[in-house]
């Protein structure tokens, strides 16, 4: 069972580590240390309830189901242009740079409906997580599969964990509100890009 582990693991990880919505409002919410504990275990165990759905069979019903990706694309460009505006408002407003150093933290219900939505309306969630790793996982075994699915799993305990409580030894650089205008700037940038790119798909 030590080879499926691993391999869940290292596939889980492969696909968790790139610059995506979800990590983006990670690390920033990281770097704020404002709500880190919620924004966490928010994600990963969305991840977990994701990955062990693919491997018990959602992914082969959404494989049959297209017009359920389309749903979630519409929606999650919606979120994520709406993300991307409030993200540009910070990039050129000064005063909202001093507030993002915590002067007005954002509620815990924000901050985790925002977190459910970059994770729950974001297609790619499952597309990779639910019908590829359901998909690699169903090639384990019958036990292999859920081994598979506990290092998957992990891999996103490990990841979230580590950007979301790393985040803060950025803290210094991050003192200067011009570093928030740069973070910011490019969270509005990547939030435009992934939304255009759900988008693609349906108008073509």
């Amino acid at each position: 069972m030590f080879f499926p582990f691993v391999s869940g693991l290292a596939t889980g990880l492969s696909l968790i580590v790139a610059i995506g919505a979800q990590n983006a409002f990670v690390l920033r919410q990281g770097i704020r240390r404002e709500h880190v504990r919620t924004t966490v275990l928010i994600c990963l165990v969305s991840d977990a309830l994701l990955i062990f759905a693919g491997i018990a069979g959602l992914g082969a019903l959404l494989a049959v189901a297209p017009w359920f990706i389309s749903v979630a694309r519409a929606g999650g460009a919606a979120f994520l242009l709406a993300y991307a505006y409030f993200a540009a408002r910070r990039a050129f407003s000064p005063l909202g740079m001093e507030a993002s150093t915590a002067a007005t933290p954002t509620p815990r219900r924000t901050v985790a409906l925002t977190a459910l939505a970059l994770t729950w309306l974001n297609p790619h969630v499952y597309l990779d997580t639910v019908i590829l790793l359901g998909s690699i996982a169903s090639a384990q075994g019958e036990t292999g599969r859920w081994v598979f699915g506990t290092g998957a799993a992990l891999a996103s305990v490990l990841w979230f964990t580590g950007l979301g409580f790393g985040a803060r030894y950025l803290r210094g650089f991050f003192a200067n509100p011009r570093s928030w205008r740069v973070l910011d700037a490019v969270i509005a940038t990547l939030m435009a890009v992934l939304a255009v790119s759900l988008l693609l798909p349906l108008l073509g």
